[in-house]
């Protein structure tokens, strides 16, 4: 019984098997399937859908940086917002060699809509709003269609 234990195989992890020990644990769907796509992802993916149909008619938003943000954060003491006024979007000037910037907040967009055919309404409308005033235009300059159902 002097037979010492031999070390264990160091791997990049443990390789564990499913529950039955048939096989190896992996993903419940290819990534090419929208199954596979997170609520984030598919967010970005309307956001930017909205942006390229706007810089069809506006080449110059190819130098604004689109982001998409969980949820606004409070400025200051001072500043703050109730139920009623809680931003669906906002805007960054270009300053200093940085690019301007429209930020979509995803959460208060989420809960305000039922639907992707809503969301993806609610979203465009927030950047068209968020762009229009980046360019100091009206929303209807921006986009003719703007607030059509």
């Amino acid at each position: 019984m002097d037979t010492p234990v031999p070390p264990s195989a160091a791997g990049p992890g443990p390789r564990r098997r499913d529950r039955h020990g048939r096989g190896m644990r992996g993903p419940i769907a290819p990534p090419q399937v929208p199954l596979a796509a997170s609520r984030a992802d598919a967010f970005a993916d309307l956001v930017q859908d909205s942006v390229e149909r706007l810089e069809r008619r506006w080449p110059q938003l190819s130098d604004i940086d689109f982001l998409v943000l969980e949820v606004p954060r409070l400025g200051g003491a001072g500043e703050g917002w109730n139920d009623e006024s809680v931003p669906l979007g906002g805007t960054i000037p270009s300053r200093e060699g940085q690019p301007a910037r429209v930020v979509v907040y995803r959460r208060p967009v989420e809960i305000r809509t039922k639907g992707r055919d809503e969301r993806a309404a609610l979203v465009h409308e927030v950047v068209v709003e968020q762009v229009a005033e980046l360019l100091g235009l009206t929303p209807e300059t921006v986009d003719p269609r703007y607030g059509e159902d």
